[in-house]
């Protein structure tokens, strides 16, 4: 059955559909834009308000009217219609149910375009701050294994072929690190999403003597736009930020991979908790790692989101079109999916337990110490070149003889190359090839646990600008439900 197009006043005579209603409604996902729709609604009538373009009394009975509408939608008690179409027409129509007439003051200068611009960037700037705060405590259960682990033994790996020795702790802090970064691009991300597009009007700003800065210190938005074309039209806010976690998804998948090596037979260097494994429906000695491997599928589930939200920009002429409606379900999936891969990282990593012995195994086998061997050549003054192919020697021969570089004797060596004494033999030990890597950013133990300490006071800064970024004083009180006017 048809309805009456009535939101669009006297342009329009014809009914639309139901099935244009149902392709052209949004707020089946963009309801979650609510709060933050809301959030703008108040400061942009306090504005209004204080440009005398809104009697005080009605300002008072809008913003009230707002509030019981957010403590509606916080309580799940607002429903939202979809012949209202959006987030936007449903919150003004429920306005202006309880107030009649006045609520269609509400709208004064501004547009769903600059409107819907803001509600992103609101989004954007709570979701960002809760997530980096949630990788900041995923650092810090990395900087606690890893200091616990710092005297670990392992194989460190290069074309997944053992290269040289470092320590469980070492490779543990390589995905801090990785963290940490991922934490300061969600930061500026976030930085350049705290930007007010509302004034910008439907495309062409406005008439009207509007005080935009006040809208911005209210918001506790640190700008407003350039350029009113550009304001209606950027999704660049989501773009970057689901490019930054795409990034962070492609961290955490390749840890994720890790995990899934290690918990191997093959490899066997950890023991994965049952909590995080699954069975076999057939095969009743499977223990497998369910949880690395969906944390690794999600990865690409994050970067299609990337990819759609490109595709949908890419062909978008100035200003706002109506396929930028597509682009909240790929940036909410996108939130969701590495929100809840964060989550489970900490539990994750606490559920592994490196199996020493294995790793202790694996360090003699590979030729994990030639490098060592050819270091110490370079010490008694021979070129690393020389060195190198003395050493590539000394392993050729102990392919064909089925034996360790371990297993050479000092007089073999010495056949090898001349500079070669009883103190080569003294570099064949793991333990000892980890102390003398005594760099910072080294595998040492003393210099990974000192990589802790400096990655827990990037923590600490990290963890002052995201609080410092957060919420604005509207978004707080509508959290709380007291809002003053």
């Amino acid at each position: 059955m048809a309805k009456t197009n009535q939101a669009w006043g006297g342009r329009f005579k014809e009914r639309t559909t139901e099935k244009v209603e149902r392709m052209n409604a949004s707020v089946a996902f963009d309801h979650r834009l609510a709060i933050e729709d809301i959030s703008g609604s108040i400061a942009h009538s306090r504005m209004l308000a204080s440009q005398k373009l809104l009697e005080p009394q009605d300002q008072a009975r809008i913003e009230a009217g707002l509030v019981e509408i957010a403590n509606e939608v916080r309580e799940g008690r607002f429903d939202f219609a979809i012949e209202r179409e959006d987030v936007h027409m449903n919150i003004e129509g429920a306005l202006a149910d309880r107030l009649g007439e006045v609520a269609g003051r509400l709208h004064t200068g501004r547009s769903r375009n600059d409107q819907v611009a803001l509600d992103l960037r609101l989004w954007l700037r709570r979701n960002i701050t809760d997530l980096a705060k949630s990788l900041l405590l995923t650092v810090e259960t990395v900087c606690s294994q890893a200091e616990q682990y710092a005297d670990t033994p392992m194989p460190g790996y290069t074309h997944l072929q053992r290269a040289q020795p470092i320590t469980f702790g070492h490779h543990l802090m390589a995905y801090g690190a990785m963290f940490l970064r991922d934490v300061d691009r969600l930061l500026d991300a976030r930085k350049r999403s705290n930007v007010l597009p509302l004034g910008s009007g439907a495309l062409a700003g406005s008439p009207l003597p509007l005080d935009r800065n006040h809208v911005a210190t209210t918001l506790e938005m640190s700008a407003i736009s350039l350029n009113s074309l550009d304001a209606v039209s950027d999704r660049d806010p989501a773009i970057e930020s689901v490019a930054t976690l795409s990034i962070l998804m492609m961290h955490i998948s390749r840890l994720a991979e890790e995990i899934c090596l290690w918990t191997s037979q093959e490899f066997a260097f950890v023991e994965l908790s049952d909590s995080f494994c699954t069975g076999s429906s057939l095969m009743p000695q499977k223990k497998n790692p369910d949880i690395p491997e969906l944390l690794r599928g999600k990865a690409g589930r994050v970067f299609g989101d990337l990819q759609s939200l490109l595709t949908l920009m890419k062909g978008l002429p100035l200003a706002y079109n109506k396929d930028m409606q597509e682009d909240k379900e790929a940036l909410f999936d996108a939130f969701d999916t590495a929100s809840d891969c964060v989550a489970i990282l900490p539990e994750l990593l606490q559920a592994m337990t490196p199996r020493k012995e294995r790793m202790a195994a694996a360090l003699k086998d590979g030729f994990v110490l030639a490098t060592d061997l050819a270091d110490y050549l370079v010490t008694r003054d021979v070129p690393f070149r020389e060195a190198h192919h003395v050493i590539g020697s000394a392993v050729a021969l102990c392919l064909e003889r089925g034996i360790r570089l371990e297993d050479l004797t000092l007089e073999e060596l010495q056949e090898l190359h001349s500079s070669f004494d009883e103190g080569a033999l003294l570099c064949l030990d793991p333990h000892r090839s980890l102390s003398r890597r005594d760099l910072p950013g080294a595998p040492h133990p003393q210099r990974v646990r000192n990589a802790v300490e400096e990655a827990r006071q990037q923590s600490v800064a990290l963890g002052e600008r995201t609080r410092a970024g957060g919420p604005s004083a509207v978004e707080i009180a509508l959290a709380l439900g007291n809002i003053p006017t």
